[in-house]
């Protein structure tokens, strides 16, 4: 039987999870509504696995990003944000994984995490989104999209590293777990 100290922290961790995915859900809708974002509303919703990742630790994320796209899928009327979520909606279960290696074998692992994903959006995207749709054939365009998306990953990266540098100076005694 479990300590009354170990139950209560597993229902809090278990309503915060039900709350983040939920809100994930409502984020990833907001995408699926405006089009130009659903691409930021899925990196957006990634948040709250961070959040998760540090103060909840164990599965309780991977339950969060499971539950948040399987909702999305179901629910969305435009399914995109969901399949961007899909892809990168881990990321932080992966980065906080990675990050305990030595910097050049997380950066590698990291990239061919990146060019995985975005295989899989692409294919995901051609055959199950759009397959009679028409694809720019012309070869500058997939360089710049590629090089793109390389920049934009790196600046992603970057960019949770700071948040997350924020999180645990300054956030987390006021919001984190106790």
């Amino acid at each position: 039987m479990m300590r009354t100290g170990k139950m209560r922290r597993h229902t809090v961790c278990l309503t915060l999870s039900a709350l983040l995915a939920a809100l994930g859900v409502v984020l990833l809708g907001l995408g699926s509504l405006f089009e130009t974002l659903d691409l930021s509303m899925a990196a957006l919703a990634s948040f709250f696995c961070i959040y998760a990742v540090i103060e909840m630790r164990g599965g309780y994320p991977w339950m969060i990003w499971i539950v948040t796209t399987g909702l999305a899928f179901l629910l969305l009327p435009q399914k995109t944000p969901a399949l961007f979520y899909f892809f990168i909606g881990h990321y932080p279960m992966i980065k906080a994984l990675t990050e305990r290696l030595p910097r050049t074998i997380s950066w590698v692992i990291k990239l061919v995490w990146l060019h995985l994903s975005g295989v899989l959006i692409f294919l995901g995207a051609r055959f199950l989104l759009a397959p009679n749709a028409e694809w720019d054939s012309r070869i500058w365009y997939w360089v710049f999209l590629y090089l793109g998306a390389v920049l934009a990953f790196v600046l992603f990266d970057l960019a949770l590293t700071r948040i997350i540098t924020f999180y645990l100076v300054r956030l987390q005694k006021r919001i984190g777990i106790k």
